[in-house]
């Protein structure tokens, strides 16, 4: 009777024991209900915040500023050409002008003016053809070279009787002496070709400043042999141009009278 309650109960034990490790292999190690299926609506919210990071990001990227240097000014001769083949001397004087700048290098085009010191950087070619254009379009009337040969054998190189030849200064009426004044920027400058037009008018060159961009000008290696002057009559001209007349307020040389305050 013994005997058979603990075999019994043996049984018992075992089964129980078999049941519980059946069980056990049964339940997986991450269960389904830890990680529940996503939904349509949880799908649809995923792929909306995905759309708007892209879009977000791509709205960023595009509107960031370009670290591109700005062009480099244009040193064609064309508009300059259709200036002058149209007689427009106004405009072809502020394209020269614009060129010049262009020409002279960086510096003179962030400053927006050309130094003295700054012309002998203009490639002597581009500056040549600017010059033919000018005589081209002027029966030779015009021109820095055309200038270069009124300031060395007319004017002897002295640039207040050069500025009277060229008609950069004009003669002051009902004068008891001969007096002259600088013409007035823009409006009282020539601006057309007509037998009154002083030889050598155009192109102008910035005086306010002094006569030293001038006179660089007219020297620069583009206008080499221009002047048909012997080296003795050289020195004699450049002494003369070196003399000054006067200092600070009215300038007289004879009967004449110069202001010295230039306008253009």
């Amino acid at each position: 009777m013994a005997t058979n309650s603990l075999h019994s109960l043996h049984r018992h034990l075992t089964n129980l024991l078999h049941h519980t490790d059946s069980t056990a292999t049964a339940i997986p190690l991450f269960s389904s209900t830890s990680f529940p299926k996503p939904t349509a609506a949880t799908s649809s919210l995923s792929l909306s915040l995905s759309l708007s990071t892209t879009t977000a990001f791509s709205s960023i990227t595009s509107t960031t500023p370009s670290t591109s240097q700005p062009a480099a000014p244009s040193t064609s001769l064309d508009l300059l050409r259709r200036h002058l083949e149209a007689r427009e001397y106004r405009q072809a004087d502020d394209e020269t002008r614009r060129l010049l700048i262009a020409l002279a290098g960086e510096p003179a085009v962030a400053r927006g003016y050309v130094f003295f010191s700054e012309v002998q950087f203009i490639p002597t070619p581009e500056l040549r053809a600017v010059d033919e254009l000018w005589k081209e379009h002027s029966e030779g009337r015009f021109g820095y070279s055309v200038q270069k040969k009124i300031w060395k054998k007319k004017a002897k190189m002295d640039f207040t009787n050069f500025f009277i030849k060229v008609g950069w200064m004009k003669k002051l009426p009902d004068s008891e002496v001969e007096q002259y004044n600088y013409r007035a920027f823009p409006g009282e400058f020539i601006w057309e070709l007509n037998e009154d037009t002083p030889e050598g008018h155009l192109p102008l060159t910035n005086a306010l400043r002094g006569t030293q961009l001038l006179n660089s000008v007219l020297n620069h290696p583009a206008f080499e042999g221009d002047a048909d002057e012997s080296d003795d009559d050289d020195d004699d001209l450049v002494e003369q141009g070196r003399k000054r007349i006067g200092g600070g307020g009215d300038e007289e040389s004879g009967n004449k009278v110069f202001k010295t305050d230039y306008s253009f």
